[in-house]
């Protein structure tokens, strides 16, 4: 999946000394993790049952998302996730009371925040222990959508199987972000009412920890760096972690895979304003959510 880059991106070959590079920073890191993890309390809300062996879950975590639920859990039933399994982090515009309604979804809850939880990610890494290692996982946000070649036509599990037959366990992918423009348009989707997106401005690089996308409008508008690269798709067993960063799951040596996809990202819904300003009150993100004190402003 090459957009949102041009037609002469290609993926380059990685040499040994790439590869002992990043194998020596994950090893690093990994021992790292291994002596400072710090597990989280998680608390079902409501009845769970083990995942059967043809299951396909997804791993999200939510906080106030009302606007989009419907749609993303329509979304990804659709590609044919069959357990959706949800850290819901205080939400209270209805969100909770919505999963709580809907039989595939699983609820979780946490007494800690989304920042206490390493900006959720040891939430994430509780879960999947929970509900088994050496399986696949979609692991998104609640405003990311995973589009891929051919999704209209074929579910995840034909994209999984792809994915093992060249020997890849995650799937990369930029988030794409939609944005309102003038009057917003009518639809059950996201991309119905918000539908404007950048397709010029994006970077990606190969780094020693994985790829790395940045650009696009949040660089143009708001001078931002912002990482944009994520792995929905993914297979987790007991060597993951995700780090410092869900933008570079642990083993390093798994972010190079040629075969992408992209999350269009609805960050900028029709309700980003009133968003936007409850993150940055809430100083949840990374840096006292600077990000949103930026966009804020």
């Amino acid at each position: 999946m090459r957009y949102p880059f041009d037609r002469h991106f290609y993926f380059p070959k990685r040499n040994i000394i790439d590869r002992l590079q990043t194998f020596y920073d994950s090893w690093r890191v990994n021992a790292r993790e291994r002596r400072n993890i710090e597990p989280v309390i998680i608390t079902p809300a409501k009845n769970v049952l083990p995942l059967d062996a043809e299951d396909l879950p997804l791993v999200f975590v939510t906080h106030n998302e009302m606007a989009l639920t419907p749609a993303f859990l329509h979304h990804y039933r659709r590609l044919g996730v069959t357990r959706f399994i949800c850290l819901d982090d205080v939400s209270s515009d209805g969100t909770r009371e919505y999963l709580m309604d809907q039989p595939d979804v699983d609820v979780w809850t946490s007494p800690i925040r989304f920042a206490a939880a390493r900006r959720g990610r040891r939430w994430r890494e509780a879960l999947f222990e929970r509900y088994g290692y050496n399986r696949w996982y979609v692991n998104v946000d609640s405003d990311e959508f995973l589009v891929y070649d051919q999704c209209l036509s074929e579910p995840l599990k034909a994209l999984v199987e792809v994915l093992e037959n060249n020997d890849i366990k995650r799937l990369p992918a930029p988030m794409l972000d939609f944005y309102p423009v003038g009057t917003s348009g009518n639809g059950s989707m996201p991309w119905h009412a918000v539908d404007h997106v950048d397709c010029s401005g994006y970077r990606v690089d190969f780094l020693k920890r994985g790829i790395s996308v940045k650009g696009g409008p949040r660089k143009r508008l708001f001078k931002e760096e912002n990482e944009l690269i994520k792995y929905p798709l993914i297979f987790w067993d007991k060597s993951c972690y995700f780090g410092s960063s869900i933008h570079r799951p642990l083993p390093y040596s798994r972010n190079f895979a040629p075969i992408w996809g992209v999350l269009l990202h609805f960050k900028f819904f029709t309700n980003y304003r009133e968003k936007i300003g409850e993150a940055a009150s809430n100083r949840q993100h990374y840096n006292g959510s600077e990000h949103y004190q930026a966009l804020k402003r």
